[in-house]
């Protein structure tokens, strides 16, 4: 079986199916130029736990876990089958590795997941879980999880963690959807970049004091943590590439790594 990669993609904005623009026409190309997976497991943002969690849906229902835009997008679904066979071997992996695991029965398909899916999978016939972050835990903890879950890459499982390389809302008002990122993004951004390449790993732990304007472009944690799961499930010693780059709204990276 083909060793599948684990991703790190940036979703930016609910409406990412709706805009015209590079990342949408990353997405929509990105599934046709992977082996195609057997089923899907995403760690998503906007799913956040005190413990280890992961869902065992059988159809999960797609989530509009966000408000204020075009009703189009509330019509939208994503009617993928669920992996409740998948969240089994999630839990066992995670027991195996000392943590306690809930299982979800009905937990359905939040935007960080169903929105890069429909454009990466359109016909939306794969088997596709989630996995929840525990964003009061930090970087070392989803490190840790993604080592642990590891295993299934050579299962025919996509590992995608979805959050976003600068993500500090505050400022979205501020700029239009194409704008020029300011300095205090892009010094991070390209920080972030070079230490992933070059395997600084001490340091992307400790990214919220060494990283410049770390804190500024991530107020809260949860958005970057699932790149720290990505980053664990990688073959050790394969250098990550970055497979997209780019803004939305000015602050929102929208870079994409993956890990092979």
């Amino acid at each position: 079986m083909t060793r599948l990669p684990a991703l790190f993609i940036s979703h930016g904005a609910p409406t990412l199916p709706l805009e015209p623009g590079p990342a949408r026409g990353f997405f929509a190309g990105l599934g046709a130029g992977l082996p195609r997976p057997q089923a899907i497991l995403v760690l998503s943002a906007h799913w956040d736990t005190a413990m280890p969690a992961v869902s065992a849906a059988t159809r999960p229902e797609t989530i509009h876990d966000f408000g204020g835009f075009p009703e189009e997008l509330y019509r939208m679904r994503y009617a993928a089958p669920g992996a409740p066979e998948l969240a089994s071997r999630v839990a066992g992996l995670l027991e195996e590795a000392g943590w306690r695991t809930t299982a979800s029965p009905d937990r359905g398909l939040d935007h960080g997941a169903w929105v890069p899916l429909r454009l990466m999978y359109p016909e939306a016939d794969i088997p596709v879980t989630q996995f929840a972050i525990q964003s009061r835990l930090g970087p070392e903890h989803h490190r840790a999880m993604g080592v642990a879950l590891r295993p299934l890459r050579d299962e025919g499982v996509l590992i995608i963690g979805s959050g976003s390389v600068t993500h500090n809302l505050r400022e979205v008002g501020r700029h239009d959807y194409a704008a020029v990122p300011p300095a205090w993004v892009t010094e991070f951004n390209d920080w972030l970049s070079f230490a992933l390449i070059e395997g600084r790993d001490a340091e992307l732990l400790d990214y919220r004091n060494v990283g410049p304007h770390a804190v500024r472009n991530h107020p809260t944690e949860e958005h970057l943590l699932p790149l720290f799961a990505a980053w664990g499930a990688a073959t050790p010693g394969v250098q990550p590439r970055r497979i997209h780059a780019g803004y939305t709204y000015g602050v929102l990276g929208m870079d994409a790594y993956q890990f092979d």
